[in-house]
């Protein structure tokens, strides 16, 4: 990480004989607390599960860019993405390793006690994030469908993201059908995969807004014994070769190029 560049008159004052001003200012290594200089802000939080939790924020750091990866396309300088750099000390871990300090970067400025302590408490629910996604593609069957565009997939998600709020909200209401080998869970702490094996009792009770349905028959659907010709979209990978031209399937890898075999001839039909 970089600090700003100082201004001009700094630069000016430092540097007599002139010359062009820096883009970055002085380095800021993790491991040596004598580059850090003073904090922007220091928070203290006692936990219930990390003890006591101290906060350190330093103000618009920013990381050096190179034109590498994401950077390679870039056109013109590039660009300084000034943030809060956050070191996170605990008391404790509740697994009982060794405690190290999380260095986290926000890409906001200015930060206030309340700012920091909002970041790392919102690292510190990353997990709940992560399992809610599982969650979606081995539970609910975000993943489940193979669609072929983006749209449908947006317009599956929806009902999924629904079921997930029913399980939510059936939570106190839910019996725990705990398999053998499971701990009980305590009151209206089920998790929802939990809540969705007694979902199927509620359902059966609960009315619905809707109208009674109207009877229907189902289309005629596909002929019996036609198959599906329409292809599926095939979008590009992006790949980008060394010398920057886009990759480009071979010509003897593509349908229809390929010459025909005989029996025993050759192209032109003479024998071998």
């Amino acid at each position: 990480m970089r600090r700003p560049a100082p201004f001009r008159e700094e630069f000016g004052l430092a540097n007599p004989k002139g010359g062009r001003p820096p883009k970055h200012g002085g380095e800021f290594v993790f491991g040596d607390s004598a580059t850090w200089g003073t904090e922007q802000a220091v928070t203290t939080t006692d936990t219930r599960l990390y003890g006591k939790a101290t906060a350190q924020a330093w103000d618009r750091l920013h990381p050096r860019l190179t034109r590498r990866a994401a950077g390679l396309d870039h056109d013109g300088p590039l660009p300084i993405i000034a943030g809060t750099v956050i070191r996170l000390v605990v008391e404790k871990l509740p697994s009982g390793g060794v405690n190290k300090p999380v260095w986290l970067w926000w890409s906001g400025t200015g930060a206030n006690e309340a700012d920091v302590d909002r970041c790392w408490q919102s690292f510190l629910r990353r997990f709940d994030v992560e399992h809610t996604f599982r969650l979606f593609k081995q539970t609910l069957g975000w993943t489940k469908p193979r669609l072929r565009s983006s749209e449908a997939a947006d317009r599956w998600t929806w009902p999924v993201i629904a079921a997930y709020t029913q399980l939510r909200l059936a939570r106190p209401l839910a019996r725990d059908l705990r398999r053998p080998w499971e701990k009980p869970a305590e009151p209206n702490k089920l998790t929802p995969s939990r809540v969705r094996r007694g979902f199927r009792n509620l359902h059966a009770k609960t009315g619905s807004p809707a109208g009674a349905p109207k009877p229907s028959r189902p289309g005629p659907g596909r002929p019996p014994g036609s198959k599906n010709r329409r292809r599926a979209t095939r979008h590009a990978v992006g790949r980008v070769l060394a010398t920057g031209e886009a990759f480009s399937q071979p010509t003897h890898h593509k349908v229809g190029t390929k010459p025909r075999r005989g029996n025993g001839t050759d192209t032109a039909g003479r024998a071998p």
